[in-house]
């Protein structure tokens, strides 16, 4: 089973750090933010499957990260604070949060909903993902391909890649986490043996640059030095 990504966002360092050794002691990969705009930045980079989210930040606060990360994706928040009104918890809940823990906090509580939380996203996601499948669709995190339409989009945006482009990233997304060494995937996309690959290092180069916001730092395109090319399975 793949390892799930939280994102924890909390300007209390030492809160951070306490729900930081919680999570991992679950297996979960952390991501720590310590307002608003911080997050955004990590959420950009790599694909969360649940955001643990503190209200009264700097630079941007809780409720507005959640609308703001409410445009773009669907993996479940939890809401984390001292904040205890009913009306805050109205108003989280509307903004876009799936959970509300008040602090302070039993760390036993909230390794339950978000253990909760993810049961419920995954398979969410996994049914989603089926379904694509059935129909030509494939979706790694924010990046898609349609198979019948020749579509590709990244995070929102219409990607244009030429034939043999969409071929290599088909094959890749097919089977996301799998290495393909350069032979393999020449071999399955020019259908004849492989006799030169540095043409998939090229290739490799301008789909990263088409399909990544930070080309040198990607987030779906990844190199396995001395192996192949693989898509990073961020679902």
């Amino acid at each position: 089973m793949d390892t799930n990504h939280i994102l924890i966002v909390d300007d209390e360092k030492e809160i951070t750090k306490a729900i930081a050794i919680y999570m991992e002691s679950q297996g979960y990969r952390v991501h720590i933010a310590y307002n608003g705009m911080e997050a955004l930045e990590l959420v950009e980079k790599q694909s969360m499957d649940l955001a643990i989210i503190d209200l009264m930040m700097p630079v941007m606060d809780g409720n507005t990260l959640m609308s703001k990360i409410r445009e773009k994706h669907e993996f479940p928040i939890i809401i984390l604070s001292a904040k205890s009104e009913d009306m805050d918890k109205v108003m989280g809940l509307t903004m876009g949060a799936d959970d509300y823990v008040t602090k302070p906090f039993v760390p036993m509580e909230l390794i339950a909903r978000v253990k909760s939380q993810l049961r419920r996203y995954n398979r969410y996601q996994q049914g989603i993902s089926e379904a694509m499948k059935e129909s030509g669709v494939y979706r790694v995190g924010e990046l898609m391909l349609n198979e019948t339409e020749r579509v590709v989009t990244a995070e929102g945006e219409e990607i244009r890649l030429t034939p043999m482009e969409f071929k290599i990233l088909r094959l890749l997304m097919k089977e996301p986490g799998r290495v393909f060494s350069a032979e393999e995937i020449y071999e399955a996309v020019w259908k004849e043996k492989a006799v030169n690959t540095d043409t998939i290092m090229v290739h490799i180069r301008r789909i990263r640059e088409k399909i990544e916001i930070t080309p040198k730092e990607p987030k779906y395109l990844k190199v396995v030095w001395g192996v192949g090319y693989k898509i990073e399975n961020n679902n």
